[in-house]
């Protein structure tokens, strides 16, 4: 499963209230999360982003609180990937339990840019250079590839 997507890029310490406000957690309907992204520190971004975009940031990107509401509203504003040099741990495991392709490598890409993730082979393509990092075990790939967690419980019940 190869992703190609335009950059959207981000720094250190990028945190789930910067990604989904706490106060669009309320809403009875959780399924317009994307329309909030980033609205205080970058407004109108989300209308902004496309299917198959990637996000690459650099340090811990995802901290603060445990919620999965984070990587689920990037999900729904189209990302297919998030570049980081690192998670916050529980970001991470949020986002491979809903199926949200996570990967740590540092990489140097401008936004605009157009990069291509390749975590079957372990590589990233960008501005002309390849860069390398450890695939994921096979369970992790099987969660992706299903969609997630309860994605793969559900076709392993049928």
């Amino acid at each position: 499963m190869t992703v190609t997507g335009k950059v959207w890029r981000f720094g250190d310490h990028v945190d789930t209230d910067q990604i989904i406000p706490a106060e669009y957690l309320l809403s009875e309907n959780l399924t317009h999360l994307n329309d909030f992204i980033f609205e205080k520190v970058r407004p109108g971004i989300a209308s902004k982003m496309s299917k198959g975009d990637i996000i690459v940031a650099d340090k811990n990107f995802g901290c603060g609180s445990s919620r999965e509401h984070a990587p689920r509203a990037l999900m729904q504003a189209g990302i297919s990937c998030i570049v980081a040099e690192s998670f916050a741990r529980i970001f991470f495991r949020n986002s491979i339990n809903i199926g949200l392709l996570v990967i740590e490598c540092k990489v140097s890409a401008k936004e605009g840019d157009t990069i291509t993730v390749d975590p079957d082979k372990g590589t990233i393509t960008a501005g002309g250079r390849e860069y390398t990092f450890p695939q994921y075990p096979e369970y992790i790939s099987q969660l992706i590839a299903k969609g997630g967690l309860m994605a793969k419980i559900r076709s392993e019940l049928r």
